[in-house]
């Protein structure tokens, strides 16, 4: 009885064995471009052309994002709670149009470099910092957090773990090492 799993054990080790060197360079440059694709589409709506940002995105920070009405609970508040307006001026207006712009370079660069594969891990960190932050600071639910922010975040945890695969540039570089 022993002999029959030893030779099931080792048959099942050398198809996961395949699996792995096959699937797995495939997975993790699909949980590249998914990602990327999310956060890229986001960072790309926020500019009018070519270092033009979209001025209209400032009403989003500043309103839906970090002044909404109604204001949603746990959620970080820059405007006055009272009159849901911001003084002229405010450090609380300024935070806003700079946490905009940030956005929006952060989403068009981070995502460009894991498409590449280059500086991938770095990359992933970044994004997952921003969905952590959108999770607690933007949208603190549970609802947000199970959809979408927790399949961002599983992706995002994923290839800071494993790496971006055979297919980047961090391993054709020897940025990675093969594993």
């Amino acid at each position: 009885m022993m002999g029959v799993f030893s030779s099931f054990q080792m048959r099942y080790q050398q198809l996961t064995s395949l699996l792995n060197r096959w699937l797995e360079p495939l997975a993790l440059l699909a949980m590249r471009l998914l990602v990327a694709r999310v956060f890229f589409q986001s960072g790309v709506s926020k500019w009018d052309g070519f270092l033009q940002f979209d001025v209209n995105k400032y009403e989003l920070f500043m309103y839906e994002f970090f002044c909404p009405d109604p204001v949603r609970p746990g959620a970080l508040l820059l405007c006055n709670a009272e009159t849901l307006e911001y003084s002229e001026g405010s450090f609380g207006q300024w935070l806003a149009e700079t946490m905009a712009i940030t956005a929006g370079v952060v989403e068009v660069l981070l995502p460009l470099l894991l498409i590449l594969g280059l500086f991938s891990r770095f990359a992933a960190l970044g994004l997952l910092g921003m969905t952590l932050f959108i999770q607690f600071a933007v949208y603190p639910d549970w609802a947000h957090f199970w959809n979408p922010a927790a399949w961002w975040a599983a992706l995002l945890l994923m290839l800071i773990a494993r790496g971006p695969g055979l297919f980047s540039l961090d391993r054709w570089l020897g940025l990675e090492k093969r594993s």
